[in-house]
């Protein structure tokens, strides 16, 4: 036996498709180079044009296959129209990644309606949505694989961050049922949860909060790592869920987060 080989096989994106949210930087856009590291073709959504056309030209440039896409993902008609512009433009979609997130850290008396319905529609209601358009292509095609970005924060609460906390509790159940609901065609549905992770996501949270940016990372890496994750840690982990090394796993919350939540 060639265990090498095999590990390959087992790993190996060659011929599907991996549509991403959030794609242009990031734990998207790091998740996306390892897909198409793996062989993964990718359709790469992002609201910010210009990031998301240099994040595609990047990964270009490592030889992958890769189309940008811009695509407001709290929006029904926008999803529609780009979900199918996808599989027009590559005749499938094996692998959905939701992971287009925002977050305000507030609580619930200074945080405001306006906040609180972005936060849900941008971190929750885009799984809807996308999932919603993306489902039949899948069926149609034999099954598929459907990765949402939860949190530590979905399992457990944390300070100053309402809209987000309950967003990442709902991202966490939202997968459990999708995945009870579609086993049935070959879909499995799984969760990663990151730990604080060295993203813009994370350093814009420092800004949000008044903080150094500096004190603020190095006080999100007292865990049991002593780090704080990058995205390739989190990228690891949703190609897991995305090739056949998980092909009996569906319904799962994967915290990735250097011991933080333990």
């Amino acid at each position: 036996m060639n265990i090498k080989k095999k590990a390959l096989e087992l790993l190996s994106l060659e011929g599907k498709l991996a549509m991403v949210t959030g794609g242009a930087s990031g734990i998207g856009l790091g998740t996306a180079v390892r897909l198409a590291e793996m062989g993964a073709s990718i359709a790469l959504l992002d609201i910010d044009k210009s990031q998301g056309k240099r994040a595609a030209k990047g990964i270009r440039k490592l030889g992958g296959d890769v189309e940008f896409y811009w695509c407001d993902v709290t929006s029904y008609s926008e999803c529609e129209e780009t979900v199918r512009a996808v599989y027009e433009e590559f005749g499938r979609i094996d692998i959905l990644f939701n992971n287009a997130g925002v977050i305000k850290r507030k609580n619930t008396l200074e945080l405001s309606e306006e906040e609180w319905d972005l936060v849900l529609s941008v971190d929750l209601k885009a799984i809807y949505l996308l999932s919603h358009h993306v489902i039949p292509y899948m069926i149609e095609n034999g099954g598929g694989s459907i990765i949402n970005t939860g949190s530590g924060w979905g399992l457990k609460g944390g300070p100053d961050a309402v809209a987000y906390c309950a967003a990442m509790g709902g991202t966490v159940n939202l997968t459990r049922a999708m995945a009870i609901d579609h086993g049935k065609h070959g879909i499995r549905v799984n969760c990663v949860c990151p730990g604080d992770t060295d993203t813009p996501l994370l350093r814009e949270e420092a800004s949000q909060l008044g903080e150094d940016e500096d004190e603020f990372l190095r006080r999100a890496s007292d865990r049991p790592l002593e780090r704080v994750g990058v995205p390739d840690d989190i990228a690891n982990a949703v190609l897991y869920f995305a090739s056949d090394m998980s092909s009996w796993v569906t319904g799962a919350i994967l915290v990735v987060d250097g011991g933080g939540l333990a």
